[in-house]
């Protein structure tokens, strides 16, 4: 447990930090870093990770998209990624007594489906220059509050498995408890955030209340899709964790996989609901 505590500390002490530049490039470049362990993390499940060709290029391709979207060079994005399609199709071509197609696949899927999704939270930063901010704390709040409401609510009263082939110790009344926790404390911010620090530039308030209380709902719920989701994976591989980058918690995939769907969903969400309507 004290393992756990100091990790945690350690990763909010930089968290704070990056959140304190993240008008700047430090933003993308701290996204940037962490798909480049999650992609190391993953291809290291499928034992991709020692076939340096395809590792470099699924580093480049996915790097290349949250620093390029952070300068403002999205127009680069797509020409790197084919390319290094084309060197990971070489390379099992050159290789495939070696290699399997679920394994070159599963790599692709992953150069592309994780930085894309990280690169949503670089996305909700440039969404509006007075409101980014706030996106940005809700995009990741979104997942690990669900997961925390979810694990202290399981504690208390959980006694109803939710999939327990999966990630035995997750229960229904935690699973409820999660999505209450993002629904009544993303009211909660707005709430404050409102009335309190940005007054004059303060969200549309259209029945402000039910839609943060919705958006909360929801990114409860994609957020354990995304977490039983990375379980399953870990459960096939055998896997207990995909890292120990940080003791008591895990990888970056561990700590990310709730977060590689709310961060999208989120943004998805409030690009939706506020339309075309034009915020400073």
């Amino acid at each position: 447990m004290r393992t756990r505590i100091i990790s945690s500390a350690v990763g909010l002490v930089i968290l704070f930090a990056v959140l304190a530049f993240h008008k700047t490039i430090v933003l993308p470049i701290a996204v940037a870093a962490i798909v480049i362990i999650m992609l190391y993390e993953l291809l290291r499940a499928v034992k991709m990770h020692d076939c340096i060709p395809v590792l470099c290029a699924v580093e480049l391709g996915g790097i290349s998209v949250p620093i390029l979207y952070g300068l403002d060079m999205e127009k680069y994005v797509f020409p790197i990624n084919l390319a290094a399609v084309f060197v990971v199709f070489l390379t099992w071509l050159r290789n495939h007594k070696t290699y399997k197609y679920d394994q070159i696949m599963f790599s692709l899927a992953c150069m592309l489906l994780i930085p894309y999704s990280m690169t949503t939270i670089v996305k909700l930063d440039r969404y509006s220059e007075s409101h980014g901010l706030l996106f940005l704390i809700l995009g990741l709040g979104g997942a690990w509050l669900a997961d925390s409401g979810a694990y202290f609510t399981g504690v208390a009263i959980g006694k109803h498995k939710l999939c327990p082939e999966i990630s035995p110790k997750k229960t229904i009344e935690g699973f409820i408890g999660g999505i209450v926790t993002d629904a009544v404390i993303f009211v909660a911010i707005d709430i404050v955030y409102s009335n309190f620090f940005a007054p004059e530039h303060s969200l549309p308030k259209v029945s402000a209340c039910l839609v943060m209380a919705l958006a909360g709902a929801v990114c409860g719920v994609v957020g354990t899709i995304g977490d039983l989701s990375a379980s399953m994976i870990k459960r096939q591989i055998g896997f207990k964790d995909y890292g120990n980058i940080m003791p008591g918690h895990g990888g970056m995939m561990d700590r990310f996989d709730s977060v590689l769907f709310v961060a999208p969903t989120f943004y998805a969400f409030i690009s939706l609901i506020l339309g075309e309507m034009r915020l400073n």
